[in-house]
C-alpha cells in the first residue's frame, strides 16, 4: 500500500536515478529523438522534488504535485505522458491506495494519451509488463530489465523515432529506459511492494 512517506521516497529515488543517468538518457535519444530526454527529465524531477518538499498532506496531493511539475517542466512527449500517469494515480488514489490499482490506472492513462500499445517501442513496453508483474506479485529487477531491453529490436511506431522506421531498430527507447528507472526505484523503496 502506498503512503505519502513511501511514495515521496520512491519519487526521490527515481529523481536521483534520472539525475545520475542524465547523459546516458540523452545519448540514447540522440539517434532516434531530439537528444534531450535526460535534460528534460532532470528538469522535471528537480521541480517535482521542490513540489514535494515539504511533503503534501495526502497521497492524492503527492501525485497531483508530481504530475503538474512534470507536465510544466518536461518537454516533448515525456512531460504529458509521465504527467498523465501521475494524474491518473492521483484520481485513483482518492478511493484506492493499492499499488497494482494505481499503476493500472496510470498505464491506461498513458495508453489513451499517447495512442500507443505494446510493441510500438515506447514506455508502454515497460509499463505493461511491470503492471502485470505487480498485479501477480512478481515484480523483480529482471522483469524491469527485460522489459527495457525488449525495445531495442523493435521498429518504432509512435513518437519521433517512428520517422526512422527500420533505422530505429537496435536502439533502446529512451522513455522505456527512464520508465525502467522509475520501477527500479520502486523496487528499492521499502514498504511499497
Amino acid at each position: 500500500m502506498l503512503t505519502v512517506e513511501n511514495t515521496v521516497a520512491w519519487i526521490d529515488q527515481f529523481a536521483d536515478q534520472i539525475e545520475a543517468k542524465q547523459s546516458y538518457l540523452s545519448e540514447l535519444d540522440t539517434p532516434i529523438g531530439d537528444a534531450d530526454h535526460g535534460g528534460n527529465m532532470v528538469r522535471g524531477l528537480v521541480a517535482v522534488k521542490a513540489a514535494l518538499n515539504p511533503a503534501p498532506a495526502d497521497l492524492t496531493k503527492v501525485f497531483q504535485a508530481t504530475a503538474m511539475a512534470l507536465i510544466s517542466k518536461v518537454g516533448g512527449a515525456s512531460g504529458p505522458l509521465y504527467g498523465t500517469a501521475f494524474l491518473e494515480m492521483a484520481k485513483q488514489s482518492k478511493t484506492d491506495t493499492d499499488l497494482e490499482t494505481l499503476l493500472a490506472a496510470a498505464l491506461a492513462g498513458i495508453e489513451k494519451r499517447g495512442g500507443a500499445t505494446t510493441g510500438d517501442k515506447t514506455l508502454i513496453d515497460v509499463w505493461a509488463p511491470v503492471v502485470s508483474a505487480v498485479q501477480a506479485g512478481k515484480l523483480t529487477q529482471a522483469v524491469v530489465d527485460d522489459a527495457v531491453a525488449s525495445t531495442e529490436p523493435m521498429v518504432a511506431k509512435k513518437g519521433r523515432a517512428s520517422y526512422l522506421g527500420e533505422r530505429s531498430v537496435g536502439h533502446l527507447d529512451p522513455g522505456a529506459v527512464s520508465s525502467g528507472y522509475l520501477f527500479t526505484a520502486l523496487l528499492a523503496t521499502e514498504g511499497i511492494l
